[in-house]
């Protein structure tokens, strides 16, 4: 069987019950980096096999895992940090059991996605999820425009390097549309930082930004309410 397996974005307290029960008990667990995992997991005193699992092995070890998966094996996948499958390994293997027949489960729990999109306070009853902002300009702005043209909340990942291009980006596309910069979230220095493009631009060239990064932008409809 296999388990998705959700890990803490920041704070290990976030880990459930049943995740540590269900990493206890499997066979092996695959993860994005062996060594960022193995630290995890010892400090909750688990002791398991760990196959790497990342974006540049994923069709590789798909293969390799499924098997083990028909002969009868449990195996977890857990990312670096919150659920696997959104953005990180796991979607693949999945599809795998489906179309295998191997039987598999989704554990809930942390999620950088649903957090920062509540912590926003934007309208969180329907929304778009992008992923990574693309690293080139040109898909950079194209995803922009779309969250301009959008009504409903639009929810991207991005690199503490690159968000000063994409406020600059924004704040040409986006005029007075609110954003909201969600950083280091259940961490000690977490952050909602709220705004126009425009300021938060002015502040985070003054202030660089460390650690992991969530881009929140408002919808058409709501833009007015929620600024």
């Amino acid at each position: 069987m296999l388990f998705l397996v959700p890990t803490p974005i920041g704070n290990l307290s976030d880990i459930t019950h049943r995740a540590l029960d269900v990493l206890r008990s499997v066979d092996a667990i695959a993860c994005e980096d062996t060594r960022h995992s193995g630290n995890l997991l010892r400090h909750f005193d688990i002791h398991k096999p760990l196959v790497s699992y990342h974006e540049h092995n994923e069709a590789r070890r798909t293969s390799e895992l499924i098997e083990q998966l028909v002969a009868g094996k449990k195996i977890a996948v857990i990312s670096d940090a919150g659920l696997p499958g959104i953005s990180d390994p796991g979607h693949r293997l999945l599809r795998a059991c489906q179309q295998r027949g191997v039987p598999y489960t989704v554990l809930p729990g942390p999620s950088a996605v649903l957090t920062a999109l509540i912590g926003s306070g934007f309208d969180a009853d329907r929304f778009y999820y992008g992923g990574f902002l693309p690293v080139k300009s040109g898909g950079r702005e194209r995803e922009i425009r779309g969250a301009a043209e959008r009504n409903v909340t639009s929810v991207f990942f991005e690199s503490p390097h690159r968000l000063i291009k994409t406020l600059s980006a924004a704040a040409t596309l986006l005029a007075e549309r609110p954003i909201c910069v969600a950083r280091e979230l259940t961490k000690t220095f977490e952050e909602y930082r709220r705004g126009v493009a425009v300021d938060l631009l002015s502040h985070y060239t003054s202030h660089p930004p460390k650690g992991e990064i969530v881009v929140v932008i408002a919808g058409s409809d709501s833009a007015k309410s929620s600024g």
